[in-house]
């Protein structure tokens, strides 16, 4: 008979440390990373004084980046089925404001034409989306 002798059996437990410090590091890497998805396109906008609009309802935005590529919400649009576009996107969406977000170097002219194809499109609601300007000190 062994009093306190050799415990030779296995022991056979997991241990779950490293697997959680690795999930809350991705946990952590997600919820960084998370709203860097939502952007949306790269445009520079022009800058201005005017206040910030109040986000009430979803807006549709259409966008028209540097190398003149329409986009309405995400979605790229030629140039010719805008109106027709935004005809179907109004009688989806009543009452919604459209925003154009315009690169700075995108000519006058397309915006202009853009513009008119939205409210040919019956769109009423226009509105224009900039960057505030930098106040110096």
């Amino acid at each position: 008979m062994e009093l306190g002798g050799d415990n030779k059996r296995l022991l056979s437990e997991i241990n779950v440390t490293p697997l959680v410090d690795v999930m809350l590091v991705l946990l952590i890497i997600f919820m960084v990373a998370a709203p860097m998805m939502i952007q949306g396109m790269d445009v520079e906008l022009p800058k201005t004084t005017a206040r910030a609009i109040d986000n009430k309802e979803e807006n549709i935005v259409i966008t028209i980046d540097r190398h003149q590529n329409i986009f309405v919400n995400s979605a790229r649009i030629p140039q010719p089925q805008i109106k027709k576009y935004l005809q179907h996107l109004k009688e989806t969406a009543a009452g919604r404001e459209v925003l154009l977000r315009a690169d700075r170097s995108v000519p006058y002219g397309l915006v202009v034409e853009i513009m008119a194809q939205i409210r040919a499109g019956g769109i009423e609601k226009l509105g224009m989306v900039t960057e505030p300007l930098e106040e110096k000190r």
